[in-house]
């Protein structure tokens, strides 16, 4: 027995510090060991997905949608693979959302102010939205609406109530933010959107300004979020856990890290985060303790050929 474990020790200490994954092994009594394998660090995409927007499901689940032609991918985070669920009918695919208690997927549509919802389940439309906007660009949801921002058409958010049981109801309202909230005509206004964990208040992000705002979802009205003089242009995906806030630069190829005060109004960088695989990241989800960009690669022209995936980033 002390033979056993001496073995199976040295066995897994190679394994740690070579980051091999012997599959299968043998120890030192002959007998048959099996190491689960690491999740991939790149997850590749359809060739000429154009994809956007990212969002993790339930179990390994995460979902991509595209710029091409608004289909939405499903892929495993364990194994890489994955495959088409839905295409509409016309359209794209911006910013995701995804609800674990329904399995619903929120999804923005961009140019033409549209946006719907998804049964993953039976891969039907349960709703749609008509927001009349100029680009619906992100989506977050809080547990009494879903919420749409709007990158051109004015400073606008579309919230989309849900019922108590999650159910979307078809309603929706416009709320203009004001307060410190500032309008860059002709600019990329209003993109990445999260919400606090009890649905009182929304981040979101102005990619032309690089300036972050704690925003009232009930009427609207924008707080600046102090980051003592520094700014996150190009500003794109958000993602809230605690107080940490990871905010996507998009054409800067990096991850800021933000560290937020209880209130959500003032906050300090506390790290960049890059990758060598990073090709123009646009949103960014997790799972676990990993987090994971996508690759819009904008700036490449599209093809049927290109090829995009998604990239792990250890925090």
């Amino acid at each position: 027995m002390t033979l056993f474990r001496t073995g199976f020790l040295t066995l897994l200490a190679a394994f740690v510090l070579t980051g091999c994954t012997p599959d299968p092994a043998t120890d030192l009594s002959g007998q048959e060991v099996t190491f689960r394998k690491a999740f991939p660090e790149v997850l590749p995409l359809p060739d000429g997905f154009q994809p956007e927007g990212i969002v993790a499901g339930t179990g390994n689940d995460f979902y991509v949608g595209s710029l091409a032609d608004g289909s939405i991918y499903r892929g495993d985070f364990r194994t890489g693979e994955g495959s088409v669920i839905f295409t509409p009918e016309s359209g794209v695919s911006v910013g995701l959302a995804f609800d674990p208690q329904t399995k619903y997927l929120y999804v923005a549509g961009g140019p033409g102010g549209g946006a719907y919802v998804l049964d993953t389940r039976s891969r039907e439309v349960v709703e749609s939205y008509a927001f009349d906007g100029g680009f619906v660009n992100d989506v977050i949801l809080t547990p009494d609406a879903a919420y749409f921002t709007e990158s051109f058409a004015g400073p606008f958010l579309y919230a989309a109530e849900l019922t108590r049981s999650g159910q979307p109801t078809g309603d929706f309202e416009t709320r203009t933010l004001t307060g410190d909230y500032t309008f860059v005509s002709g600019g990329f206004n209003a993109n990445g959107i999260e919400a606090t964990p009890s649905g009182d208040a929304l981040i979101v992000v102005n990619s032309s300004l690089g300036t972050l705002y704690r925003v009232d979802p009930e009427t609207g009205v924008a707080q600046l979020i102090d980051l003592g003089g520094e700014t996150v242009v190009n500003g794109d995906g958000l993602l809230l856990l605690g107080k940490t806030l990871y905010v996507v630069q998009n054409q800067f190829n990096q991850i800021a890290e933000i560290r937020l005060s209880p209130d959500y109004l003032s906050g300090a960088i506390t790290d960049i985060l890059t990758d060598e695989d990073f090709r123009v990241p646009t949103t960014v989800t997790r799972k676990g303790s990993t987090l994971y960009a996508v690759n819009a690669r904008f700036g490449t022209p599209a093809g049927p050929n290109v090829d995009y995936e998604v990239v792990a980033v250890t925090r």
